[in-house]
């Protein structure tokens, strides 16, 4: 079953994001460093159901938090979340905060730049979603409309690339935020992940909110910082478990609820491995 954050939930999740950001307590290291510590810690998003989002009691969940757990199981540690907003999720990494993302990172050329991806382990789809009166029949009718995307998504990327010049897209600060927007009249179409028509039609089912335009199909993969071939390949030795025992297949029905897809060898731009 998949959830919908409330006013409360939201609440939560930047609770949480503030006070990570106050404390600024975690500091990632070795693979060694994180045995002796017992915890490893775990870039994730707060608000993005079925990915990773907070439920009602706080705590964190999604195919994600999922993953996170099994990974922290695998190194034999305990798992502690960071919640982290989109435009957050390579600098958290990056400097030193987290460990490692399991933070639905579409695997792209350009973020390859900045981080290492394991092997992919979940699939995606980027659409444009608007209500079901709403005219967008191609990539021109996106003119005509004002567009809303989280802030440095895949999202922002594929609407960014496709809308005609001139084009009104408001950027918000993550998902939720992109989907209230189009709840409240702020736009009239989003740029979507697999999951926004659900959520969105949980919350205004007369409106009939429906894909119109699809962009392209992603896979998410588990980020390291660049050159750390331990966490790198240790990352990619779990992945090949959980494929292999029959828990990626357990975590997909749980949340995605279609088969496991079958995942490529390789994806332009983005190796898996170390170079």
């Amino acid at each position: 079953m998949l959830f919908s954050p409330n006013r409360r939930q939201l609440k939560v999740a930047l609770l949480a994001l503030a006070a990570i950001a106050i404390a600024g307590k975690s500091q990632a290291g070795t693979l060694e460093d994180v045995k002796k510590k017992g915890v490893v810690v775990i870039g994730i998003q707060g608000d993005n159901p079925p990915w990773g989002y907070l439920d009602s009691s706080g705590k964190q969940d999604g195919i994600d938090a999922d993953m996170g757990r099994a990974f922290a199981e695998y190194l034999g540690v305990k798992a502690e979340f960071v919640p982290l907003a989109v435009a957050n999720r390579i600098p958290a990494l990056t400097t030193g905060r987290v460990d490692i993302l399991f933070a639905t990172m579409a695997m792209l050329p350009e973020r390859a730049k900045a981080v290492q991806y394991s092997k992919p382990y979940v699939a995606n789809e980027i659409t444009l979603v608007a209500a079901q009166a709403t005219p967008i029949n191609s990539n021109a009718d996106m003119g005509k409309f004002v567009i809303g995307v989280p802030r440095s998504s895949t999202q922002d990327t594929q609407v960014t690339n496709n809308a005609p010049s001139g084009t009104e897209i408001r950027r918000f600060d993550d998902d939720a935020a992109t989907i209230q927007a189009l709840l409240s009249g702020q736009v009239q179409a989003v740029g979507a992940n697999l999951f926004y028509p659900q959520r969105l039609n949980a919350a205004k089912p007369e409106l009939g909110f429906e894909p119109k335009l699809h962009f392209t199909a992603l896979y998410n993969g588990a980020c390291t910082r660049l050159g750390e071939k331990e966490w790198n390949e240790t990352a990619n030795k779990f992945i090949d478990e959980i494929k292999s025992n029959g828990k990626l297949v357990a975590f997909y029905a749980k949340w995605m609820k279609v088969p496991v897809p079958v995942f490529p060898a390789s994806i332009p731009g983005v190796p898996f491995t170390v170079q």
